[in-house]
């Protein structure tokens, strides 16, 4: 991923929309810290927050992963619809969301916590399980799931 990290952020989603950058190995992801390692080196470091899906199978592999909001400086916006009409398209059996805190503190904030709720009914309406959400800073991450939230 080392050849990636000159890229501008412009160029960076050029490459991300036209390809499947991240996961391009099928990488199998059992825990949160996987879920990290898949999207951390595309979110980490940029300075408004980014939301990012990860599409899986029903062996947790990775089948795609998305760029679905290129955020603010403090948000970043993302619908249902936005997050399950590609798994349904992709026929995942489960997806995992990310996005990361430019600031650096991993707590999730109100607005984090009600679309965490949002996602997950949806979800479940549409049969495709809702594994995670990370929030990812350039230090930790803190996952939904591990805090007993999912």
């Amino acid at each position: 991923m080392k050849k990636y990290r000159n890229l501008s952020k412009k160029q960076l989603l050029a490459l991300l929309a036209s390809s499947n950058l991240i996961g391009e190995k099928r990488d199998r992801i059992l825990k949160s810290e996987d879920a990290v390692k898949t999207v951390a080196t595309v979110i980490t470091n940029w300075k408004q927050e980014n939301f990012v899906a990860v599409y899986l199978d029903g062996a947790n592999k990775v089948i795609e992963t998305r760029l679905l909001h290129l955020g603010t400086l403090t948000q970043s916006l993302v619908h249902p619809r936005e997050l399950f009409a590609p798994a349904i398209e992709l026929r995942s059996a489960g997806v995992i969301v990310a996005h990361n805190h430019p600031a650096g503190t991993p707590e999730p904030s109100a607005d984090d916590l009600a679309l965490t709720r949002r996602l997950q009914e949806a979800g479940k309406l549409l049969g495709i399980e809702f594994i995670d959400h990370v929030i990812i800073t350039a230090d930790t991450h803190y996952s939904f799931r591990q805090s007993g939230l999912i």
